[in-house]
């Protein structure tokens, strides 16, 4: 969703705009006190800030910061950019949004498979070698090879994450 922060009597006329090249629903606030409000009570992926808002109410604008939460804000001079440029902007800052978030977890699940990945060899290597104990009861081995295809089915799902990532890279094009 799309908060949209400004007094020009356009505002419903751009949210529009906005749904129709998102497909994000758009909400305006008139100001910047109802905007924390609205910041308050729902998440957003982007807050645009119309300047003169922001040089109107200059002691609300700190306040409307702190309560923007992972909205990318945008801040546009609608006195002079037209709807369809400003349209552009919030698409252009959405589809970076899309790829830091992206890219973080990218990251995350890079760390999280070279952390694993150490720990699922030494389990794997730890089961085989516990498997070619001599005298080994059935019971135990039986326990001890579940553990072992557990492991594999974590390393190819560990795998498997990472070609995923990279088809999620083609969401939003450059």
């Amino acid at each position: 969703m799309i908060l949209l922060i400004t007094t020009s009597a356009r505002a419903d006329e751009c949210a529009a705009a906005f749904h129709a090249a998102t497909n994000e629903p758009a909400q305006v606030a008139a100001n910047l006190r109802q905007a924390v409000t609205q910041l308050r009570a729902q998440e957003y992926s982007a807050v645009v800030i119309d300047q003169s808002t922001l040089d109107a109410e200059p002691d609300e604008s700190e306040l409307m910061l702190q309560h923007i939460g992972a909205a990318i804000p945008v801040y546009v001079n609608f006195a002079i950019s037209g709807i369809e440029r400003v349209v552009r902007e919030v698409r252009a800052a959405l589809c970076r949004r899309k790829r830091e978030v992206l890219m973080a977890r990218q990251g995350a699940e890079g760390a999280l498979r070279s952390e694993l990945k150490g720990t699922i060899t030494a389990l794997l290597l730890s089961c085989e070698m516990a498997l070619q104990v001599p005298n080994l009861p059935k019971a135990a081995e039986a326990k001890i090879q579940a553990a072992y295809d557990l492991a594999r089915e974590i390393r190819t799902k560990i795998g498997m994450a990472q070609s995923d990532a990279s088809t999620l890279a083609e969401t939003c094009p450059r």
